[in-house]
């Protein structure tokens, strides 16, 4: 289960920068950062790659499915966090790259969770579960539409996105082939003649077999009963 720690630095990465953009104070350690301005933009590769300071009150890539599902989202968030956790460990023995594909999602879905379920707490701007993701990354892009909205950039996002954006890829690009390998695995193994695969049988198989070959014994007993008598017999009565 050391993958986990690939989800594990996919939140911390997630988390510190997002702190960095939104700002944060820590009155018992007498610390603050004051961050970005909400809306403020800073160049990084001239107008292709910007931070930009927002915040998602919906889904990914800034989608907004409304107040009234909120805490609908934020609770699917959560449960499908703990399904995924529950799932890496039960693909813990499976090929790295699905573990790996696994993981970044985890991390991901965790890591915008914990913007859903605290940064309304912790910023004191609403009640648990009702928090804002922060969005910075903003990239240049065609002009596009997604969800009915049109775009002139594409939509901003941040680390979180990325990972389950990556993850997701990964699974795409790689089932296929796992799938495969699966079941050539799966074919040579049971090609294979030994007493585990003859444990494996099903009850039914065993009752047809021994059906089989009582049917075989009784036709070589009836064979046998129909053998001519004792030849030492015959040879006896020809010389008398």
């Amino acid at each position: 289960m050391r993958i986990i720690f690939v989800s594990l630095a996919v939140v911390i990465a997630d988390q510190i920068s997002k702190l960095l953009v939104k700002g944060f104070s820590i009155p018992f350690l007498h610390v603050s950062y004051t961050g970005m301005s909400y809306g403020e933009t800073i160049s990084v590769i001239g107008n292709f790659f910007r931070i930009t300071f927002i915040e998602n009150p919906g889904l990914a890539f800034g989608f907004d499915p409304g107040i009234d599902f909120k805490l609908w989202v934020s609770l699917f968030s959560l449960f499908a966090s703990i399904a995924l956790l529950i799932y890496l460990y039960t693909i813990r023995n499976n090929n790295f790259s699905t573990r790996l594909a696994v993981a970044l999602v985890l991390g991901g879905a965790v890591g915008n969770l914990i913007d859903r379920m605290f940064y309304g707490v912790f910023y004191n701007y609403a009640p648990l579960f009702y928090g804002r993701v922060v969005d910075f990354l903003d990239f240049d892009f065609f002009r596009f539409s997604l969800f009915g909205r049109n775009f002139d950039r594409f939509p901003i996002f941040n680390i979180a996105d990325s990972a389950v954006t990556i993850g997701v890829l990964l699974l795409v690009f790689f089932y296929p082939k796992v799938k495969k390998e699966t079941e050539i695995d799966m074919e040579s193994e049971a090609a294979k003649i030994n007493p585990d695969a003859i444990s494996n049988i099903r009850p039914e198989q065993s009752i047809d077999n021994a059906a089989i070959k009582n049917e075989e014994l009784n036709k070589d007993k009836e064979s046998q009963n129909n053998v001519e008598p004792n030849y030492g017999e015959k040879i006896q009565d020809k010389n008398s």
